[in-house]
């Protein structure tokens, strides 16, 4: 198949320069690439671009919350592929079709005992959604910003500034390191990362769950459950500042909590966040998946979803 020299070039970028960025990521995720490149013969290349594309580009809703009886609870929808492919016959995003048939959840195990548990991607070695039996639950979102992960990308591969984590890599980090909560939230308040994003937490105990909003070197703000404020029984996030009205076109927020309000504290659980998470336009034709997590006992539930027409695109 011929191609057009513009994009000649950037396959050529992709096969033959960006799979030298592996090589450069700390373990163990520099091995697990190179493996997987290894066991599948992919272009490495391909693998590493597969990898980063979260640093730059995604949409998502997330939840944590405290039911009546004290169990924090942490579900989100992961939608992928804005302006990546829309196919007028079918009235879906290319990309985020692609993306179905890859979801898996994988334990993470050591000695034979379970560690963690993530939702994710086929060959995709960082941490986008996960939780540890009874200690931590993350997921992430994306922050919009002018200083967005391009240009962490860019400086890591000028290997101008690699003091700075990689957002998902460093989610991941809080569970092989095996840290609680409060520590959790110290270093994903606090270490430099290569992206604006949005770290949503969870913990075991009753009203333990915040939303870090990152700049790229350090938090702009921490907004936590408060048990002194009934309101705050779950706090949700989209794509934008929680004080800052959302993007019209893309109010996910408003009836996020207007369904969490109408659900209530007491019929908090998998099936009322499920059905949350169900309604449009937080279900739209981006979502690729749902996923629900319970802390005290790991328990995760994985939907992939879809939206019929009518729906919202995203």
């Amino acid at each position: 198949m011929e191609f057009s020299p513009k994009l000649q070039k950037i396959i050529n970028l992709v096969d033959n320069d960006l799979g030298k960025l592996a090589y450069t990521l700390p373990s163990p995720y520099k091995e697990e690439i190179l493996g997987i490149a290894n066991a599948t013969d992919i272009n490495l290349g391909e693998i590493v671009l597969y990898n980063v594309f979260y640093e730059i580009f995604t949409l998502c809703t997330s939840i944590v919350g405290t039911d009546a009886n004290g169990n924090t609870y942490h579900a989100r929808n992961l939608d992928f592929g804005l302006f990546l492919g829309w196919d007028l016959t079918n009235d879906t995003w290319q990309l985020s079709e692609l993306l179905r048939p890859l979801i898996m959840n994988v334990n993470y195990t050591r000695g034979g005992v379970l560690q963690y548990t993530t939702v994710t991607f086929v060959g995709y070695v960082g941490l986008i959604t996960g939780v540890r039996p009874n200690v931590l639950s993350i997921s992430v979102n994306e922050r919009f910003g002018l200083d967005g992960g391009y240009i962490g990308l860019i400086e890591w591969i000028l290997n101008t500034n690699r003091r700075q984590s990689w957002v998902t890599l460093m989610a991941r980090d809080a569970f092989e390191n095996n840290l609680n909560y409060t520590q959790a939230l110290d270093l994903l308040s606090n270490a430099p990362v290569m992206a604006p994003c949005y770290y949503i937490m969870g913990g075991p105990e009753a009203y333990q769950g915040a939303v870090i909003t990152r700049d790229r070197e350090k938090a702009a703000d921490v907004w936590v459950l408060d048990t002194q404020k009934p309101e705050t029984w779950f706090i949700a996030e989209t794509n934008y500042d929680h004080w800052k009205p959302p993007l019209f076109i893309d109010d996910r927020i408003t009836p996020t909590n207007t369904c969490m309000n109408k659900l209530g504290q007491k019929n908090m659980g998998f099936a009322g966040l499920f059905n949350v998470l169900s309604s449009k336009p937080v279900l739209n034709k981006l979502t690729v998946y749902s996923a629900l997590m319970e802390l005290k006992t790991g328990r995760v539930e994985t939907y992939i979803q879809y939206c019929k027409t009518p729906c919202w695109p995203f």
